[in-house]
């Protein structure tokens, strides 16, 4: 499997595709999590004891979203770019039978290819990171604590098994589709399927089940929001972007996001940026627990369906 893991690796690093991703996203996440150093910058003016590094990530600025939320949106395109041709476009060309000629196994070529996939986006992720990290102290000249660095290590390995899936997902349809074209279009419906359609379905749901108006108890608001609330969990989407807020935003202790609106109306004095005091990492990651689970879950349903697809499919040479 070494083998093919390292030839996989040297392809995706020395294509095209890989620099303008590179480029792209470099840029992309640097221009958002600049905006978001504006807003920042502003609240360590009023309170400057607050866990600001974080709020980077997770900031909105005043002309652009958060830097999670182009993570959330965008980064499964990367996932689906980097697999939905990992397959049968050698199988096209009729390099892949060529492959299976040589003493190698059938199993070692879908697991080289996936981890090399990964090792990619993992690559990719981390660079990321580090120069939005950089940013940040550069901007603010703070640097993070040890709490802060250990729950943006935990933000880190969450996206790569967020991004992951789209990997598995892409691949997975590089498996079963033998025209790329097909293989990129099914990923991407079913990614603007979760991304978009899910959060009009989930408001039709809350409608449907529990309608509010403005003479609504806040029990009935409740209610409404967590019937949202689950149906939007359907979407890895969703469930990764959740799971990211509770590692950004140290304060946050429900998974229910009514509590917390609640919490600002019936006390503001009290609530601040970050909410009341904040929880430690291990109580925030047993809240997320399910999410992360889930997100790994799918993860491997879609790879074990591609290997033994791949495994069990006869490949002729053409």
């Amino acid at each position: 499997m070494a083998a093919v893991y390292w030839k996989e690796l040297a392809d995706y690093c020395g294509s095209w595709r890989f620099f303008g991703l590179v480029i792209v996203v470099g840029l992309v996440s640097m221009f958002a999590a600049y905006v978001a150093s504006e807003t920042v910058r502003d609240s360590i003016a009023t309170n400057p004891t607050e866990a600001q590094f974080l709020r980077v990530f997770s900031a909105e600025g005043k002309s652009l979203p958060s830097f999670l939320w182009f993570v959330s949106l965008f980064g499964p395109l990367i996932g689906i770019i980097f697999g939905f041709d990992a397959v049968n476009s050698e199988r096209n060309r009729g390099t892949l039978s060529r492959v299976l000629s040589q003493p190698i196994y059938r199993d070692a070529v879908i697991n080289g290819k996936f981890l090399a996939g990964l090792t990619v986006i993992a690559i990719m992720t981390a660079g990321v990171f580090l120069m939005v990290s950089a940013l940040a102290v550069r901007q603010f000249g703070i640097t993070p604590d040890s709490s802060e660095i250990a729950r943006l290590i935990c933000f880190y390995v969450g996206t790569v098994i967020y991004l992951a899936f789209w990997l598995g997902l892409g691949l997975l349809c590089s498996v079963f589709f033998r025209q790329p074209a097909v293989s990129a279009l099914v990923p991407i419906a079913l990614w603007l399927f979760m991304t978009f359609f899910i959060s009009m379905i989930a408001t039709f749901a809350a409608e449907t089940q529990h309608p509010v108006n403005q003479y609504s108890t806040l029990d009935d608001w409740r209610k409404h929001d967590n019937v949202e609330l689950t149906v939007k969990r359907v979407s890895p989407v969703n469930l990764y972007f959740e799971g990211s807020e509770f590692l950004l935003d140290p304060s946050r202790r429900s998974l229910e996001s009514f509590g917390v609106a609640v919490a600002q109306i019936t006390d503001p004095e009290s609530y601040g940026v970050f909410g009341y005091t904040t929880v430690s990492l291990t109580q925030s990651l047993k809240l997320i627990w399910p999410h992360i689970v889930v997100l790994i879950g799918l993860t491997g349903i879609c790879f074990a369906a591609s290997y033994i697809r791949f495994v069990k499919e006869e490949i002729r040479a053409t």
